[in-house]
């Protein structure tokens, strides 16, 4: 028993030593999201603690591929604290500011979050030298490991949650709720981290070496991830033949189907790559060999399915991003056609090389096409559709719903990244000023829209850009984003709101205590004034005020849908002023 006890303290002796980044960072991230729980963080804190949280998680992963690389090098501290200033400009990408923060930047952390887990996979086998076999026992090695490591902290997780739950219940603990996510937070981060770590012993090393072929391996790649490749090569060699006979352009939704088929055939080829020396497994002999033959057609349909909503919508990223896979496969597609001695170590690295030009290769970057392809779709839909007088969008000009529509989600667009210097051309004095006040400035500034489908003749949008109110004696603030149900407390009261807007009779109640009073009728009356609308409608103030025995409340509504044919309604951005009379 003391031998064991000994063991496991010279195990984690050297996991402090040999990974003290890897663990700092894992516990980083911990207890910036624990912190984050504890405070209830809001605004502008909890948006810091999320770029923190991002900054320390992607620190897992990059210093790990470094500290591989230091094993392989001999030297790798320079690299190592070359890796630390990155994560320093990583954090420093995103906006101080939270408003500026957009849906952007999405594109930016899952694509570096990848490259940092492809940088693992063969950042210490870049020299030129024979090391094919390593580099496969090193990944599958990982691969398995990180199976072990979900299996281990799925299991840890949920006994000591369990664990948790029956103390509290056995022994009348009152244990905050938040406990079960911390303890969760602290055991699928830091506690997988560790046991990651522990099963890769000493590292490169060890991970490198050479061992028996798992049969589990295998068998899923030959009973589980084949016959998926086969159904799904099948289906989509039908509906080749479908377009083909129909002659009709592909659905965008295929370009998924082919993605998934090439990924997969991939990971299949590279589970199964030592066996395919071994001339008994002819299965996988004819595997290899017809695989990448297979994807020439659908890389084809790829290309067709990509270029049809580009050259019809124009570049955005996520375009960019399918795009270039696409380009990527061909390349490796051609690759192991063409080169006898192909190596696999070309299809994470490739793919790393691609996914760095997409994030910071000048003018070819993914960010800089996509704008300068919607700034050209902007111009060109304002133009054909005779929109612009003297240069500047005329607003009071006749337009359709579906052009109205598409020119203001190009503003969306180049407004969340930050091109309004590019949109303040087309823009009147007036209108400019919107543009910096409001995040959503291009609703509502078409004076003249025709509706094409009938339906949205039955739809209204109130709305207001109000976003000032008087408090004027008002003691407490109560929110409700959407105007759904809100439970709360002032003193001795219980105050209670329910919505039920769907329905045919709809009812916005204010309970306090028990007196209740339905403020429904009050936004009814308000919206009949605007029933012969038939398009957004800005007005200057959305409250509605309620009198109880004992308070006054001031609701305050940010936008009302109406769906006028079914009389059912949706609130955004509802708030409340509560005061004592």
């Amino acid at each position: 028993m003391k031998n064991k006890f000994s063991l496991i303290v010279s195990k984690v002796k050297a996991l402090l030593f040999n990974y003290p980044l890897v663990l700092l960072m894992s516990l980083a991230t911990v207890i910036v999201i624990i912190y984050g729980i504890e405070r209830d963080s809001r605004d502008e804190e909890a948006y810091l603690l999320l770029r923190l949280g991002m900054t320390f998680a992607l620190g897992i992963s990059s210093q790990f591929a470094l500290k591989m690389l230091a094993q392989r090098i001999k030297n790798g501290l320079i690299w190592q604290m070359a890796g630390i200033l990155f994560l320093v400009g990583f954090f420093f990408v995103f906006p101080s500011e939270e408003k500026n923060f957009s849906e952007v930047y999405g594109f930016i952390i899952v694509p570096t979050f990848i490259l940092s887990h492809l940088l693992v996979a063969f950042i210490s086998f870049t020299k030129k030298e024979n090391e094919e076999d390593n580099f496969w026992q090193y990944n599958k090695n990982l691969f398995i490991n990180l199976f072990l490591t979900a299996v281990f902290t799925g299991v840890l997780t949920s006994g000591v949650q369990l664990a948790i739950l029956a103390v509290q219940e056995l022994f009348n603990f009152n244990f905050e709720g938040k406990i079960y996510f911390e303890t969760f937070v602290t055991l699928s981060i830091f506690g997988s981290s560790f046991i990651f770590l522990l099963f890769n012993e000493s590292g490169l090393d060890y991970l490198e070496k050479e061992g028996s072929y798992p049969v589990v391996l295998k068998f899923f790649t030959q009973f589980i991830l084949i016959p998926l490749l086969i159904i799904y090569v099948v289906i989509l060699y039908f509906y080749c033949l479908k377009i083909t006979i129909n002659w009709e352009l592909p659905r965008g939704w295929v370009s998924y189907l082919v993605l998934a088929y090439s990924i997969v055939g991939i990971f299949a080829l590279l589970l199964v790559h030592p066996l395919h020396k071994e001339k008994t497994k002819s299965w996988i002999i004819l595997f290899s060999k017809i695989f990448y033959y297979t994807l020439i057609p659908l890389i084809v349909l790829l290309f067709v399915a990509i270029f049809t909503r580009v050259l019809q919508y124009g570049y955005t990223e996520a375009r960019y991003f399918v795009l270039l896979i696409s380009v990527w496969l061909t390349a490796v597609v051609l690759y192991f056609i063409f080169f006898k001695k192909a190596t696999i170590k070309f299809i994470p690295i490739s793919l790393f090389a691609f996914g760095v030009f997409a994030l910071i290769f000048p003018y070819f970057n993914a960010f800089s096409v996509s704008k300068r392809s919607q700034e050209n779709q902007l111009k060109q839909i304002l133009i054909e559709n005779k929109l612009l007088v003297n240069g500047l969008i005329d607003f009071k000009a006749p337009i359709v719903d579906s052009v109205k529509t598409e020119v203001e989600n190009k503003f969306e667009f180049l407004s969340e990244r930050m091109d309004k210097v590019y949109l303040k051309t087309f823009l009147d004095a007036k209108t400019k000023t919107l543009v910096d006040k409001d995040k959503y400035w291009y609703n509502g500034l078409f004076k003249n829209v025709k509706f094409t489908d009938k339906d949205l003749d039955n739809y209204l949008r109130i709305y207001t850009n109000k976003n000032t109110y008087a408090v004027n004696g008002y003691e407490y603030y109560l929110n409700s984003e959407y105007g759904g149900n809100l439970e709360t407390t002032i003193g001795k009261d219980k105050f209670t709101i329910t919505s039920n807007l769907n329905r045919k009779v709809p009812t916005f109640e204010i309970k306090i205590n028990e007196e209740v009073k339905d403020i429904m009728p009050q936004i009814l009356t308000y919206c009949s004034k605007y029933k012969s609308a038939s398009k957004d409608v800005q007005v200057d103030d959305l409250s509605f005020t309620v009198d109880f025995k004992n308070y006054q409340i001031k609701a305050i509504i940010n936008s009302i849908n109406w769906y006028k044919k079914d009389n059912t309604f949706s609130f955004e951005g509802t708030t409340y002023l509560v005061k004592s009379k």
